[in-house]
């Protein structure tokens, strides 16, 4: 549910390798807290709205989108949201996606024609600008993400801070495939390719570089420092947030890791919701809202053919008081929950 770029860049720079098993073991952390931490995060979603639901059916007269929050990485049970939504691809005027082949293939390239998207060469260091404990942490976490400490001190804090809220598991999964990444978005723009219907992206290929160049040192080092205390149980996250997502309840995910940095991070409350502010503005809010125009603009050109369009994307997309759902509520447009 993150970027649905970054599988291409953890393939392209993490030096992934020799695996383990793909299945991801580990533990739901729901199952794992106490009643009144459980009773706490369920208050703090209380009142999203769209909170719950993958699948959703937005209309305005004779304009319809069908709407699939996604998960990037590989499950098998992505396969039922898969046949539910063959046919209405197949019907399509556009499936509209993230990042479509073209925008993933010029990522690589770039990426092959320039490391320095993603590894400084020049500034300061990691390890020169986090505390030696907190370095010791970030090699040991990036180490068993297959990036080797020497190439972790370059790389750009964003994209380590990203790195750490992946799995292990995840990352040794995609090295197994060659860099295949059987996520729902890719199943889902292979169903479009296969039935011709045009892949359109949502987005410019570079927009992963622009989401936080504008940070200052201080933000990057403290992106960084937030995300640290999660690496070291990221397969329990990696359940915890599968079981959520199959579930159907995704914002629940978001707000336990806010209280999880609370209890782990060391940093201070304020400073944590300072920090998930920044992710949800960058990463979701002010993309969600870029989303529209493509969105309706695609909708309308359907409708006057007399067909839909469907659009995927990573699920936390859809709830909230800036999700596309209720932007598009704001539009005008009728919201339905489906079934799967």
């Amino acid at each position: 549910m993150r970027h649905a770029l970054v599988p291409v860049l953890l393939m392209a720079l993490s030096g992934a390798a020799g695996a383990q098993s793909p299945i991801c073991e580990g533990r739901n952390l729901f199952d794992t807290m106490s009643a009144e931490q459980a009773a706490v995060i369920e208050a703090a979603v209380e009142g999203v709205p769209f909170r719950r639901g993958l699948l959703f059916e937005a209309t305005r007269g004779d304009q319809r989108i069908t709407l699939a929050g996604t998960y990037h990485f590989d499950d098998p049970r992505h396969q039922q949201m898969v046949e539910r939504l063959r046919p209405l691809i197949a019907e399509a005027a556009t499936l509209f996606v993230e990042a479509g082949p073209d925008e993933e293939a010029r990522l690589t390239r770039a990426l092959t024609e320039d490391p320095t998207l993603m590894v400084d060469p020049t500034g300061p260091t990691l390890p020169e600008r986090l505390s030696d404990e907190e370095w010791q942490a970030l090699a040991a976490a990036m180490s068993d993400r297959g990036t080797p400490a020497i190439l972790a001190s370059r790389m750009r804090p964003w994209y380590v801070s990203m790195m750490l809220g992946i799995s292990p598991c995840m990352i040794r999964t995609m090295a197994e495939q060659g860099g295949q990444v059987a996520g729902l978005d890719h199943l889902l723009t292979a169903e479009a390719l296969e039935a011709e219907v045009p892949v359109r992206a949502l987005e410019p290929w570079d927009t992963v570089f622009t989401l936080f160049a504008d940070l200052t040192p201080q933000q990057e080092i403290d992106m960084i420092r937030a995300s640290l205390p999660a690496a070291s149980h990221a397969d329990d996250y990696a359940v915890t947030l599968t079981d959520a997502y199959f579930a159907e309840d995704v914002w629940k995910i978001w707000e336990f890791g806010r209280f999880d940095a609370y209890a782990n991070s060391g940093l201070p409350r304020d400073e944590v919701d300072q920090q998930m502010e920044l992710a949800q503005g960058r990463l979701m809010d002010d993309r969600n809202r870029a989303w529209i125009a493509p969105l309706t603009a695609g909708a309308a050109e359907a409708a006057a053919e007399g067909k839909a369009v469907v659009a995927a994307f990573g699920a936390l997309h859809l709830p909230g008081e800036a999700g596309v759902l209720n932007l598009l509520k704001n539009e005008g447009f009728q919201i339905t929950r489906l079934e799967r």
